[in-house]
Protein backbone atom coordinates (compact mmCIF):
# COMPACT_ATOMS: atom_id res chain seq x y z
CA UNK A 1 0.00 0.00 0.00
CA UNK A 2 1.44 3.56 -0.93
CA UNK A 3 2.29 5.87 2.13
CA UNK A 4 0.54 8.57 0.95
CA UNK A 5 0.90 10.25 4.44
CA UNK A 6 4.75 10.01 4.22
CA UNK A 7 4.72 11.62 1.20
CA UNK A 8 2.52 14.62 1.85
CA UNK A 9 4.75 14.99 5.54
CA UNK A 10 7.88 15.20 3.27
CA UNK A 11 6.14 17.88 0.81
CA UNK A 12 4.73 19.45 3.58
CA UNK A 13 8.29 20.58 4.83
CA UNK A 14 9.59 20.72 1.09
CA UNK A 15 12.06 18.28 2.05
CA UNK A 16 13.33 16.03 -1.03
CA UNK A 17 13.24 12.01 -1.03
CA UNK A 18 17.23 12.85 -1.09
CA UNK A 19 17.13 15.17 1.67
CA UNK A 20 15.29 12.92 3.56
CA UNK A 21 16.87 9.68 2.80
CA UNK A 22 20.30 12.08 3.93
CA UNK A 23 18.66 13.19 7.29
CA UNK A 24 17.76 9.27 8.13
CA UNK A 25 20.79 7.63 6.77
CA UNK A 26 19.21 6.12 3.92
CA UNK A 27 19.37 5.72 -0.35
CA UNK A 28 17.06 7.67 -1.86
CA UNK A 29 15.73 4.68 -3.46
CA UNK A 30 14.86 3.53 -0.36
CA UNK A 31 12.71 6.48 0.92
CA UNK A 32 10.89 5.71 -2.89
CA UNK A 33 9.96 2.39 -2.16
CA UNK A 34 8.82 3.45 1.35
CA UNK A 35 6.33 5.60 0.11
CA UNK A 36 5.27 3.26 -3.43
CA UNK A 37 4.79 0.71 -1.07
CA UNK A 38 7.57 -1.67 -2.32
CA UNK A 39 9.14 -1.88 0.93
CA UNK A 40 8.15 -2.23 4.36
CA UNK A 41 10.74 -0.12 7.03
CA UNK A 42 11.95 -1.75 10.11
CA UNK A 43 10.31 0.22 12.97
CA UNK A 44 13.91 1.94 13.92
CA UNK A 45 13.86 3.41 10.03
CA UNK A 46 10.31 4.39 10.94
CA UNK A 47 11.65 5.99 14.38
CA UNK A 48 13.98 7.94 12.41
CA UNK A 49 12.00 9.51 9.48
CA UNK A 50 9.33 9.99 12.23
CA UNK A 51 12.00 12.34 13.95
CA UNK A 52 12.79 13.61 11.00
CA UNK A 53 9.48 15.16 9.57
CA UNK A 54 8.42 15.78 13.59
CA UNK A 55 5.52 13.22 13.07
CA UNK A 56 4.13 10.10 15.27
CA UNK A 57 4.26 6.92 14.42
CA UNK A 58 0.93 6.82 14.19
CA UNK A 59 0.35 9.58 11.72
CA UNK A 60 2.49 8.24 9.39
CA UNK A 61 2.95 4.67 9.42
CA UNK A 62 -0.77 3.61 11.11
CA UNK A 63 -4.27 2.74 9.49
CA UNK A 64 -6.72 3.78 11.75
Amino acid sequence: MKNLKLKSARAALDMSQQELAEKVGVSRQTINAIEKGDYNPTINLCRSICKALGKTLDELFWDE
